[in-house]
């Protein structure tokens, strides 16, 4: 079974129910603490009545800075959503390890943003380097990833789409919601992950309901491309893509094909007139709720819950 791990400003928990037990260990970083991994089983089984969960205050369980990679177009339903059809090539690309935040942190929408995404993710968090050429096979699964944790890869999808990159749409500050729980996994818990169902609401609006089946490339598939050309190290985070119910969905064929006709400013201009009228962009005062666990409960991530807020209002 995983062992669940939370952190606070006064250190790292283990999460058993609904107490916490602190864990003796001078680890400030998650590799430090996945390299103390006896510290945490010492505390999993310390019999410690612990201290109420709700009553902690959790950050977010990796810690920065760090190296965080993302999936882009990594599961079906949201290939279909983005109109893509045919083969999808794999591809990566890296955010900011600035725009991780806790769990329960608000997401700050920059003054210049109108149109804010949400977009659900596991992320593999690493134990070990993973040097460039390295190739994992499902069975060494275990020997590179110590353990799980839910992710937000929130998007400010005008300046994605008009600057036609991810980098700074997807790295401003908070912009990587991380936590609440590091799920640290055993071996045997790692034939249990296609089983993980990741759901995603937004005022108890469910938006996002898909389980890891609807990936194309799997975690080990996934690691041994990105090994191509990027080392990773203890403690960096792999974000493995977003299924369909995002707020952006691809524009129907015909208006599609139009809009390749039309020079880029007046295109977008027309783009973002329609998207403005669509309701499920992320506004302040929103509460985006997000779990991802197996029906079993054997690997259970905790729920994030995290308001949207604007920097006017982060300024009062």
């Amino acid at each position: 079974m995983s062992t669940n791990v939370l952190r606070t400003a006064e250190g790292w928990w283990v999460v058993l129910g609904d107490r916490a037990v602190p864990v003796d260990t001078k680890a400030v970083t998650t590799a430090e603490l996945i390299a103390d991994r006896d510290a945490v089983q010492e505390a999993a089984v310390s019999g410690d009545a612990g201290t109420p969960v709700a009553g902690l205050v959790a950050l977010s369980p990796v810690t920065s800075p760090c190296r965080v990679v993302g999936q882009m177009v990594n599961y079906r339903s949201h290939a279909r959503d983005s109109g893509f059809t045919g083969d999808i090539p794999p591809a990566f690309f890296r955010k900011a390890s600035g725009s991780v935040s806790g769990p329960g942190d608000a997401i700050v929408r920059p003054e210049h943003v109108r149109f804010l995404d949400y977009e659900i993710e596991l992320g593999l968090v690493m134990g070990v380097p993973l040097p460039v050429g390295t190739v994992v096979e499902e069975r060494d699964l275990p020997s590179y990833v110590a353990g799980l944790v839910i992710t937000n890869d929130v998007s400010a999808r005008d300046v994605q789409l008009t600057k036609t990159q991810f980098y700074e749409s997807k790295s401003y500050p908070t912009f990587t919601p991380t936590g609440p729980h590091l799920a640290l996994l055993e071996p045997e818990d790692f034939a249990h992950l296609l089983d993980l169902r990741l759901k995603l609401s937004v005022n108890g609006d469910l938006r996002q309901d898909r389980t890891l089946a609807d990936m194309i490339v799997r975690p080990a598939q996934a690691l041994t491309l990105l090994a191509r050309f990027q080392a990773l190290d203890a403690g960096d985070l792999l974000l493995t893509g977003t299924p369909g119910g995002t707020a952006l969905k691809a524009p129907p064929k015909p208006v599609e094909k139009i809009g390749a006709l039309l020079p880029p400013a007046v295109k977008w201009k027309a783009f973002f007139k329609s998207q403005a009228k669509n309701p499920h962009y992320l506004h302040p005062g929103d509460v985006i709720t997000a779990t991802i666990a197996t029906p079993d409960g054997r690997i259970e991530l905790g729920e994030q819950r995290t308001p949207v807020a604007d920097p006017r209002q982060d300024r009062k």
